[in-house]
């Protein structure tokens, strides 16, 4: 996995690829495949990557853009395995390293930073105060798998606070751990702060200060065996350019 790693770097985001750069109103200078192509993409960047999507259609009218969204482990198990995609985004670098190593991917750039909060149904019944809560037998608790990015995220934090979390549910993906936060089906669960913010007034969020030590970093690459190459680099130069991190600002990502 470390030359997987160290190619994580290849690519230089925002000014690789030539299917987007130039023009002072940010058009591209080179023409792209007309088509659809296919971007994997990890749970936490659902509601971005819908805008990011849309934008770039607004600009190249002539490529359509379909999300596959899920977990970032099982996603690069879908490419791995023969999965038809043009690009991908996880939210970690061991996913996209497993498919630098599988040389499907020349390199990849780092376009956005994640952190965990602690998400609590409205009006927080359970009165959880903080992370050590996570360890109380009578409460239901909601945690990702560790073979996805906000679990491993999720095992790291709790092992370096000493909490020992005692998890009713694993779950595959971000998302599907929000989500019964949301419909009260657990007390509390570790998902993203982007997370938080995207679900609103639905949950509440309990500050966990040692969350910032534990930093998710998103890699996007776009892939060796694109269907559509150009469209698919013009949409990687898309999301690590000037617009692309002023839409993922916006939805909570830090910048890489």
């Amino acid at each position: 996995a470390g030359a997987g790693l160290a190619g994580l770097a290849a690519c230089a985001g925002g000014t690789g690829g030539s299917a987007e750069r130039g023009g002072s109103a940010g058009q591209s200078i080179v023409a792209i495949e007309s088509g659809t192509i296919t971007v994997f993409a990890a749970a936490s960047l659902t509601e971005a990557f819908e805008e990011l999507a849309d934008r770039f259609e607004q600009r190249h009218p002539e490529v359509d853009v379909v999300l596959n969204l899920g977990g970032s482990a099982a996603l690069a198990q879908q490419i791995v395995a023969g999965a038809p995609a043009d690009v991908f985004a996880a939210a970690a670098e061991p996913p996209m390293a497993r498919i630098v190593d599988a040389e499907l991917a020349d390199g990849a750039t780092v376009f956005a930073t994640n952190t965990l909060g602690l998400a609590v149904p409205a009006g927080n019944p359970a009165g959880i105060t903080g992370l050590a809560d996570l360890a109380r037998d009578e409460l239901r608790i909601a945690l990702c798998d560790e073979s996805v990015p906000c679990g491993a995220a999720a095992a790291s934090l709790l092992d370096d606070e000493g909490v020992d979390a005692a998890p009713d549910t694993l779950e595959s993906d971000v998302r599907a751990v929000l989500t019964k936060v949301v419909l009260g089906e657990v007390d509390a669960g570790l998902v993203y702060l982007t997370d938080l913010r995207s679900a609103g007034d639905a949950v509440e969020g309990v500050e966990v200060a040692a969350a910032a030590s534990v930093v998710n970093r998103y890699p996007i690459a776009d892939l060796v065996d694109a269907p559509h190459p150009a469209a698919a680099a013009a949409f990687r130069d898309f999301v690590t350019g000037r617009d692309g991190r002023a839409v993922l600002e916006r939805f909570g990502f830090g910048a890489p």
